[in-house]
């Protein structure tokens, strides 16, 4: 009677029951992507080894090279390139020749030059923000994909434990129907809990392999620190110094100054005319035989209605960028409430799991002992086995989060103190 209850008990879980149950239980997916844990390597070290294989390192290669250039030419004496003209003119019977040779020089309207060198010092300022805010940006990168290995590779760790835990079980159970303790259904019980937790540990297997992979990916490189804990850097705020915001402004700051040096080019550059007349003629009555010097200056006028769209072209630009500022200022808010929020919430939990779990292996001890003499049965173990693994993970898997999410508190802040981990 004994046996047949047994069996009505687990005839459930029998109907998910393949012939796998029976294969090798070493057995697991063949494909590895290695991760090598380097104790010389630090979080500074890799997010500058990462930095310099990042696509992005290209477009801010650029942005220095543009600087460059806008310094060059706010450093040049002229407003532009000069332009150089000659004309010769010689009467049809050969006897008188006109030579006209100049030289024109586009001049620097008034505060112009300034203005210029006012932008090649917003984009060098620029160039170097935007780098640090990808940097931060690469930095929160790292850090979700160490951690996510850390996850990982506890949940797989603690699968290969409940593989070796449920095995152990299996083996008791046997031993224990030969003797005539048990019934022989209790086997089948036993064989499907390691044949669910086998797969288990694959799945768990696959994600970490998974994530090994998007960390390999991000960093282009197979070794990984062995510490990058980081300590919580708490802000009230957000900073103005954030390097998202940093960066925001320095573009704004940029336009500006690419207004000013706009509205300063007018109606256009006056331009410096100078130039050599010659006069020669063969006994021609209206030659006067003579050379000239002469010199003039062009200034433009009436041509605000010409500037006026390209000025307000610029300001379109410069007003979407500050109505991209307000919105990046809320989002980092937003970043920074919800990463505050977590730490509470996931310190709690940590404290819950930590007693949940003691108290679970208390009654996982308690229950081991009333099966081996009889007081419950297969059934009623595995579930408390599984109450208890599952509060064992969750402990530690709390840990992890919290340590998670003390780095993603100080990505939110945009604090990145590599250095001195």
């Amino acid at each position: 009677m004994l046996a047949l209850n047994s069996f009505k008990k687990c005839l459930p879980l029998l109907l998910l029951v393949s012939a796998a149950v029976f294969a090798d239980p070493t057995m697991i997916a063949p494909h590895h992507d290695p991760i090598d844990i380097d104790e010389s390597l630090s979080l500074s070290k890799l997010l500058d080894l990462t930095m310099e294989k990042y696509p992005d390192t290209v477009w801010l290669t650029s942005l220095e090279a543009e600087a460059a250039a806008i310094r060059q030419r706010s450093e040049s004496w002229t407003a532009g390139a000069s332009q150089a003209g000659l004309r010769f003119q010689e009467a049809t019977s050969g006897t008188l020749h006109y030579l006209d040779a100049h030289v024109q020089v586009p001049l620097w309207n008034l505060g112009q030059r300034n203005a210029e060198k006012a932008v090649a010092e917003q984009a060098e300022t620029s160039a170097v923000s935007q780098s640090v805010a990808i940097k931060l940006r690469v930095a929160g990168l790292i850090r979700a994909a160490l951690w996510d290995i850390a996850l990982a590779n506890i949940r797989y760790e603690q699968a290969q434990t409940e593989v070796s835990i449920y095995g152990q079980l299996l083996a008791k159970v046997k031993h224990r129907i030969e003797l005539g303790d048990l019934p022989g259904a209790d086997e089948l019980l036993a064989q499907t809990e390691l044949l669910q937790k086998r797969s288990t540990a694959t799945l768990a297997e696959a994600e970490l392999m998974h994530a090994r992979k998007r960390y390999s990916s991000i960093t282009q490189t197979t070794k990984m620190p062995a510490n990058y804990q980081e300590e919580l850097v708490a802000l009230k705020e957000i900073q103005q110094n954030h390097p998202v915001l940093v960066a925001i402004n320095s573009q704004i700051e940029r336009k500006q100054a690419e207004i000013k040096a706009v509205k300063l080019i007018g109606s256009g550059q006056s331009n410096l005319d100078v130039g050599i007349n010659s006069d020669r003629g063969n006994n021609d009555p209206r030659s006067n035989q003579t050379e000239s010097f002469n010199i003039g200056v062009t200034v433009p006028f009436g041509g605000s209605a010409h500037l006026a769209p390209q000025v307000a072209a610029a300001n379109v630009e410069l007003n979407k960028l500050i109505a991209e500022r307000e919105q990046l200022y809320r989002n980092l808010e937003q970043a920074h409430h919800e990463a505050e929020h977590n730490l509470v919430v996931n310190q709690l939990e940590l404290s819950i799991a930590n007693e949940l779990k003691q108290s679970s292996e208390t009654l996982l001890n308690m229950a081991e002992l009333s099966f081996s003499v009889g007081e419950i049965d297969l059934m009623d173990l595995l579930r408390i086995q599984s109450r208890t693994q599952q509060a064992i993970l969750n402990a530690k898997e709390r840990s992890i989060i919290l340590q998670r999410d003390k780095a993603f508190y100080n990505q939110a802040v945009g604090v990145t103190p590599w250095n001195n981990l």
